[in-house]
């Protein structure tokens, strides 16, 4: 974690700004009239939740606890960084050197790891050794083609082969303990982890080897182990085969996870290259993360037993809990808006034969997976068809049960019909009331869950993490990386950023379109931030890419600023609305959020969506 970052973590925005003038609570947030310009009603609002602040009056802008500090005490980033680090008990050092280690030390294990597929794939192709494993492949049908794509290999039956391989190259025995390829005896020494095993890389959505996972060859057990957990290896972080998946996924708009290295070698081999593995059962948070990078609609095919079908239903709840959520505006009785927080991604299930994989289904009839994966259900309707078959209805108990696991689902359905045919569907299988269900719809954890959340959304507009701003970086990344997007950047202004680090190096930026002249212009802290961002991973490869992720980190930063702006004015409306008559002050808010609200519309012709989408619920 940068030292910016950790301050941000420690400093708590309402202390810092209370220390300069009074806060009045309101609701979740707090008020004053604005230090910055003179007024008769507060406009003046800090969002502890967020640890960001916003005039909503004239002087229309906002910022974090850096920038808040900048414009009080009129001094510099570095300044406010070495008080507010000083507040916070932080000892400020040489950021570069620790951070160049630890990518120094990374880049190193990247490297071992690349060396070592490198050998594992040239003996299965050229050893005698490697035979077993070649057989083994030909018998499961996998072409050489695949083999080589999928860059698999063999580790041979030896205790250090690996090891002096390696150790010869120029690698310390340190390090290959670090990249978890070999393991330390009980009684001293060590020896290589795998060994007399079919080998699959395992690559980061760049290409990077990761980790190893491997197979034995016979039925011995165990019949997978994969590498530990290393500095850049995390089994629930990765997905096999992303890598070789990513393209096709977006070109398709659909990301396949299904559960094992086969199962994935066999989808892309017959075409269907938008298959990933979870590598286990159940999706992670870490791997939906990375999925979502290429698209937001995903269908599960995991096992098709009873493990598989538990999985599938836990995985789909990650799924839900982790996707992001539109904020779409609802126009609102009154004229405002109002903001609902919807799913933005669409999650299937492929259900498989009873005792099949992936694997054996494409392997049997290609021709039945493809209708499996155009007949996919929405995964409600799986959830409903698994957890009702397995229900005694003679049992309350039973039933009680059912309807926990699928009273949140249906929860996440914002359409009023569908969600009305749930209930009623649900109360017809079990029996029940459907007044007593949807009564208790509007109980549940998850309706109480996503109340506090709208609240938190209307209160306030800014829906990104305390200590980083992901659309800001990648937007910053994207023109700092490549230089031939600047005229790209002619719709972004400083408001479009709230983090302080990124809005000073985009203002500095503007200024120059050398690199080396900008980092002259930067103190040693925003310096580290430079290098992360100019190092940061660009997922998007060719120029067309890399232009369309950069109009649509600028759209996603013009929409935040006018919902942030939309959000003030109907903020200060319901303050002042019981007051007699709107001042001026008022009126001009009023001014903004028609702006705002155009601007908005103009958001969505541009992005194809309908500006209204939603009835008010």
């Amino acid at each position: 974690m940068s030292v910016i970052s950790e301050v941000k973590q420690k400093m708590d925005i309402v202390e810092v700004i209370s220390d300069y003038i009074p806060l009045q609570k309101a609701g979740r947030n707090f008020k004053a009239l604005c230090p910055f310009h003179s007024e008769k009603h507060p406009s003046f609002f800090v969002f502890p939740e967020q640890q960001t602040w916003h005039c909503f009056g004239a002087c229309g802008t906002g910022g974090d606890v850096f920038s808040f500090l900048m414009k009080k005490e009129g001094i510099d980033f570095g300044q406010a960084l070495r008080l507010l680090a000083q507040r916070a008990g932080i000892t400020l050092s040489s950021p570069q050197i620790s951070r160049s280690a630890e990518d120094e030390k990374r880049e190193r294990l990247f490297q071992i790891n690349e060396a070592t597929a490198e050998y594992y794939h040239h003996l299965l192709f050229n050893t005698k050794a490697g035979e077993p494993a070649r057989a083994y492949l030909s018998k499961r049908k996998i072409t050489p083609e695949t083999m080589k794509r999928f860059r698999l290999g063999f580790s041979p039956d030896s205790w250090e082969a690996l090891k002096k391989f390696l150790m010869s190259k120029g690698y310390e025995e340190r390090e290959l303990f670090e990249a978890g390829l070999i393991i330390e005896k009980e009684g001293g020494g060590n020896y290589d982890r795998f060994r007399n095993r079919l080998m699959f890389p395992i690559c980061d959505i760049q290409g990077r080897v990761t980790g190893f996972g491997a197979r034995v060859l016979d039925e011995s057990l165990p019949k997978y182990i994969n590498s530990p957990q290393t500095p850049i290896f995390d089994k629930s972080g990765n997905l096999y085969g992303i890598d070789q998946a990513k393209l096709a996924a977006r070109q398709k708009n659909l990301v396949i996870i299904v559960e094992g290295y086969m199962d994935v070698l066999r989808a892309h081999q017959h075409g269907w290259q938008n298959v990933v593995a979870s590598m286990g059962t159940s999706v992670t948070e870490k791997q939906v993360a990375i999925v979502k990078r290429s698209s937001k609609n995903i269908a599960l095919s995991l096992d098709a037993d009873a493990a598989g079908e538990e999985a599938t239903l836990r995985s789909a709840e990650v799924l839900i809990d982790s996707l992001e959520k539109k904020v779409t505006p609802i126009p609102t009785w009154s004229g405002l808006v109002k903001y609902e927080n919807i799913l933005n991604a669409e999650i299937k299930v492929i259900p498989l034969p009873q005792g099949k994989d992936p694997d054996k289904v494409i392997d049997e009839s290609p021709d039945l997976w493809q209708n499996l994966v155009e007949q996919a259900l929405p995964m409600l309707d799986f959830a409903f068809k698994t957890i009702i078959s397995k229900i005694d209805f003679n049992k309350a108990k039973d039933k009680s049960l059912a309807i926990q696991k699928l009273l949140p689902l249906v929860y996440e359905i914002k359409d009023p019909v569908r969600q009305a045919h749930y209930v009623q569907k649900l109360a017809r299988r079990l029996t029940i009331s459907e007044s007593i269900l949807a009564a208790t719809l509007r109980k549940s954890p998850a309706a109480k869950k996503r109340q506090r959340l709208s609240e938190a959304i209307e209160q306030s507009r800014f829906t990104q993490q305390l200590v980083s701003n992901p659309i800001e970086e990648y937007c910053l990344a994207l023109l700092l990386q490549y230089p031939e997007l600047r005229q790209e950047a002619r719709g972004l202004s400083t408001e479009h950023f709230e983090s302080t680090e990124n809005r000073e190096i985009f203002i500095k930026w503007q200024r120059t379109e050398d690199i080396s002249k900008l980092k002259e212009k930067l103190d040693a802290n925003l310096l580290e931030h430079l290098n992360y961002l100019m190092n940061k991973p660009i997922l998007d490869k060719n120029d067309w890419e890399r232009q369309h992720a950069l109009s649509d980190c600028i759209l996603s930063l013009q929409e935040r600023l006018s919902r942030r702006l939309e959000a003030g004015r109907e903020l200060m409306f319901n303050l002042t609305r019981e007051k007699e008559g709107l001042n001026a002050e008022l009126a001009k808010l009023d001014e903004q959020g028609i702006s705002s609200s155009e601007q908005l519309k103009e958001i969505f012709i541009k992005r194809g969506k309908p500006a209204r989408t939603k009835e008010v619920r």
